[in-house]
């Protein structure tokens, strides 16, 4: 992969969290997020922590911030409100080339994709966080498809459109059929599960294959 590619699929999963959190932000009314929930605001703040991580790289002074955050510890909306800020951190130095090198990918710290990551979750028998960060990859691939397409990504007031939403757009507007449409339901299904803890409801052999799945879907479907 060319190192503009390498940048471009940075910002997309940097932008992907963003707009998570944007989304997350509309949803409070307290000022500090104190009313976040903590399955959402937990989810925000593992996914924001590795995106850091994978992108900037453990040794980076974005990803001791961020871990300084996460250690400190503290209610979710305190550590999301905060750890936001590193990531938009992140996403304007590599926007601006300052991580031109952009040496954690190239060197695989981003495991290739989101979903070698997911793999090595599942491997690692953490098959909770292998099926939210599979099913993130798959929701960044979703927006990729409607921005080659033309289709918005994001809805009259600016807010990103739901997974689902988009899934449906993208199948009606034929660039993926009908079944595969009905199989990409079915895995955002299973990441919502996975992100609502409703750990009981799947298996890790479910997740094994989900990522296999998801992996054939966006070869089948490049962006």
């Amino acid at each position: 992969m060319a190192t503009s590619d390498l940048k471009q699929t940075a910002l997309a999963h940097l932008d992907d969290v963003l707009a998570e959190w944007t989304r997350l932000k509309s949803q409070c009314r307290e000022a500090d997020f104190g009313d976040l929930g903590d399955a959402d605001g937990t989810r925000f703040v593992t996914r924001a922590w590795a995106v850091v991580q994978r992108v900037a790289g453990t040794r980076s002074p974005y990803f001791l911030r961020a871990e300084a955050i996460v250690k400190q510890g503290g209610f979710v909306g305190y550590m999301a409100r905060h750890i936001v800020g590193v990531v938009e951190s992140v996403r304007i130095d590599v926007a601006a080339g300052f991580l031109g090198d952009l040496t954690s990918l190239i060197h695989g710290e981003l495991f290739g994709d989101f979903l070698e990551m997911a793999q090595h979750l599942l491997d690692e028998k953490y098959k909770d966080a292998a099926a939210v960060v599979a099913g993130s990859s798959l929701e960044v691939h979703l927006r990729q498809l409607c921005a080659k397409n033309a289709i918005a990504a994001s809805d009259a007031s600016g807010h990103p459109k739901k997974a689902d939403l988009m899934n449906a757009e993208l199948a009606g507007a034929t660039v993926y059929s009908k079944l595969d449409q009905k199989n990409v339901t079915a895995w955002l299904d299973l990441r919502n599960k996975a992100a609502h803890g409703r750990y009981a409801e799947y298996q890790a052999q479910q997740v094994g294959i989900t990522i296999t799945a998801i992996r054939d879907f966006i070869t089948r479907n490049p962006a």
